[in-house]
């Protein structure tokens, strides 16, 4: 049986004694919750901890907000008369009000293994707040579904955003815990930092590979559904900042290579397989056909490429899901050279920079893209560099 931070925290007493007589807080979403499926509010209550106040990121506590900057507001828990803040609203940085109502925090949140999932960047912001208001800050860790497999190139610098903390790599196989110890290491951060370790958590154990098998999936954000989702996720996240469809407004959003009304979606896999087929690996991708009920393209009769990361299809040490995303970009670009491929809006809360190099941490990705003169191994060098050097930082930190 694989016990998560917060199932090792409930069982022992001796885990818990340093907080007894202190004001805890905790940092929570709907995935927060035990091996029974009691969300962790509930049960650290039920231990009789002292707990001052809630916590929630982006899509809010309860997971109610579905898109984008779609904020969520302050509100006072009805059953527990505590207050729960909102770090994806007025503010995204917890506030001194906020750091003053607790002595430690308590953040368990399911990571999607993924840099632009905010849940990181919201780590390092309370990381740097208990830091300068004197907090403690324990991690009750949880899998990275996605596993240790790292790919994408390192955020450059200047490009830092909420959907990019820091030089890490888009896949970064790290699990909440790990990050943390990243982050104080990284920005020298002086903080009283503790992860409760998981126990029987094997990243490399079939059939999971990063899920264990005896833990029911729960949606962290309203658009992440599945394990095959979050194993997509570090890919198909960059249709965010282009004009072809995740899937949203769909029952299987971001599990798509993208979807569109107007193209030939077998001539772009054949396309996709002439310039790289060993970047298809691992994966089985199937053509289909959705109407968004929202989002891009509502009410319209899309053709795309469904990825199935799952199953007899999926090899966990050959799947590669940003380089397969980057193919999909390139090979529409080979087709239609003129094609609008990038979406100009506003992409968490960055005015002036286009969404697919916020999402990218750099323009790097975009221009290989759209250069007519550039090969597969003109981007697979700079990121293959990039992923090594990823590796060798993280090498000491990891715990399992």
């Amino acid at each position: 049986m694989t016990l998560f931070g917060i199932d090792r925290l409930l069982a022992d007493p001796d885990l818990r004694r340093p907080l007894e007589g202190k004001r805890v807080a905790l940092l929570a979403h709907p995935a927060s919750v035990t091996q029974d499926l009691f969300h962790s509010l509930d049960a650290l209550t039920a231990t009789g901890l002292r707990l001052s106040a809630a916590f929630g990121p982006q899509h809010g506590l309860k997971g109610d907000k579905q898109d984008n900057m779609m904020e969520t507001t302050d509100e006072v828990d009805a059953r527990l008369g505590i207050p729960v803040f909102s770090l994806y609203g007025e503010v995204r940085r917890p506030s001194g009000q906020m750091m003053s109502t607790f002595d430690t925090i308590l953040i368990d949140l399911q990571d999607l293994g993924c840099r632009i999932y905010t849940f990181v960047t919201t780590l390092l912001y309370v990381l740097e707040a208990a830091a300068e208001h004197g907090k403690s800050v324990w991690v009750l860790d949880r899998p990275n579904p996605a596993g240790r497999p790292v790919e994408g190139t390192l955020l450059q610098p200047g490009w830092e955003s909420f959907v990019g903390a820091g030089p890490m790599v888009m896949r970064h196989g790290l699990t909440m815990g790990e990050m943390g110890h990243w982050f104080i290491r990284h920005f020298n951060l002086d903080v009283d930092y503790r992860v409760i370790e998981m126990e029987g958590w094997g990243p490399d154990e079939g059939p999971g590979l990063g899920w264990p098998e005896d833990r029911v999936w729960i949606n962290p954000s309203p658009n992440a559904a599945s394990l095959n989702m979050a194993r997509a996720y570090a890919g198909t996240v960059m249709l965010e900042g282009a004009t072809l469809s995740e899937g949203r407004g769909t029952t299987r959003p971001l599990e798509v290579l993208f979807g569109a009304p107007d193209l030939n979606v077998r001539a772009v896999l054949a396309e996709m397989n002439r310039m790289a087929p060993e970047w298809l690996a691992g994966c089985k991708l199937r053509e289909v056909h959705f109407e968004p009920t929202f989002h891009k393209h509502v009410h319209q009769l899309c053709a795309g490429l469904m990825i199935h990361a799952e199953g007899p299809f999926y090899d966990h040490a050959a799947f590669r899901p940003w380089r397969l995303q980057a193919l999909a970009f390139k090979a529409i670009r080979r087709l239609h050279p003129d094609y609008p491929l990038w979406r100009e809006f506003p992409y968490e809360y960055e005015f002036d920079k286009l969404a697919i190099d916020v999402i990218n941490g750099g323009p790097g990705l975009r221009e290989w893209v759209d250069d007519a003169a550039a090969e597969p191994g003109d981007l697979e060098r700079p990121v293959g560099a990039d992923e090594a050097e990823w590796r060798d930082q993280i090498a000491p930190l990891l715990m399992y």
